[in-house]
């Protein structure tokens, strides 16, 4: 298995509606890393969800429900989407900052690379987050 972090912007698309929705395809991806990322997704994959700009905060875990597929938002075929599913809220949403402030985390991508909007993470990366929202 492997996990990610998405981000979304709470206006556009919050871990609430996201919750009330049960389930929604990750669109308006237009760079070519995060696309990629997307295509490499597999069903069951475990995905942290990132409020992004407002917050800034990892609030809750989501599963990827169905493997990438053409964007219905445009005709570009460069463009994919995956299906997601909401797992569980964390306990208590993991800051920015306290992801900065671990040193286990220092390589995150959510740090190396903070625009990107979809990105792997390791195992263990993944764990510490989880650890932390506890």
């Amino acid at each position: 298995m492997n996990h990610w972090l998405v981000k979304s912007e709470p206006f556009k698309y919050s871990w609430e509606k996201f919750n009330i929705d049960g389930r929604t395809f990750w669109d308006g991806v237009r760079n070519y890393q995060a696309r990629n990322n997307l295509k490499a997704m597999k069903e069951g994959d475990l995905v942290l969800f990132y409020h992004s700009n407002e917050g800034k905060n990892v609030v809750g875990i989501a599963k990827v429900v169905k493997e990438f597929y053409q964007d219905p938002t445009t005709d570009d075929t460069n463009w994919v989407v995956v299906d997601l599913s909401p797992v569980e809220t964390l306990k208590t949403p993991v800051s920015l900052e306290q992801i900065k402030a671990e040193e286990s985390l220092a390589d995150i991508s959510l740090v190396r690379q903070g625009r990107l909007s979809v990105m792997p993470l390791k195992a263990e990366e993944f764990d510490k987050i989880l650890e932390m929202g506890s």
